[in-house]
């Protein structure tokens, strides 16, 4: 049993090493979660493909935009959808129904990055319901595939490593930092 144990926090602790070791390849850059008691998640941005997206979200993670905000919304049921974060009302809680309207009040216009939602990990510019140029700060990370929001979410990122931080998200995590990491 303590040899079970043993292994099983050596392997966690190699996890998280790994996971805080990740630097994006030349040319490449990533969006860095550190998610309070789970770990970092690690997004490349698809600059090219999305750059008023990628280049709004670059902007507020190095302001500090997003330090203290908590996923304000994590749906599993009835099968695993999305987590989502960038309501800055979200640092006092997540029960204010006015979260899923809040932003830092520059929004972005629809982008045709070319990819799809069609995989865990894909992460997307949030908008307001029936308007796809009202980006803003928000963002999801998808949970499982959602094709249904081609063509009507940017996608401008997708998680390369902390995938596995994805399956522990709760509703009220709390994101302590993120920062932007050049290739």
């Amino acid at each position: 049993m303590r040899i079970r144990l043993f292994f099983a926090v050596f392997l966690a602790l190699l996890g998280v090493l790994a996971n805080a070791q990740y630097r994006p390849a030349a040319g490449e850059t990533a969006l860095r979660l550190d998610v309070e008691g789970k770990g970092s998640i690690f997004i490349r941005l698809f600059t090219k493909e999305a750059p008023k997206t990628t280049s709004h979200i670059q902007g507020l993670a190095q302001s500090g935009f997003y330090n203290g905000q908590r996923f304000h919304k994590v749906e599993r049921t009835p099968r695993p959808f999305l987590a989502q974060v960038g309501a800055p009302g979200s640092r006092q809680g997540v029960d204010d129904p006015a979260l899923a309207s809040q932003g830092s009040g520059n929004t972005v216009p629809y982008e045709e990055s070319g990819f799809s939602h069609d995989a865990k990990g894909i992460v997307g510019l949030s908008t307001l319901p029936g308007n796809r140029d009202s980006g803003d700060s928000q963002f999801y990370i998808l949970l499982g595939p959602a094709r249904f929001l081609d063509k009507n979410y940017t996608v401008f990122g997708r998680v390369v490593a902390g995938l596995e931080i994805l399956d522990k998200l709760a509703r009220g995590d709390k994101i302590t930092s993120a920062t932007i990491i050049r290739g």
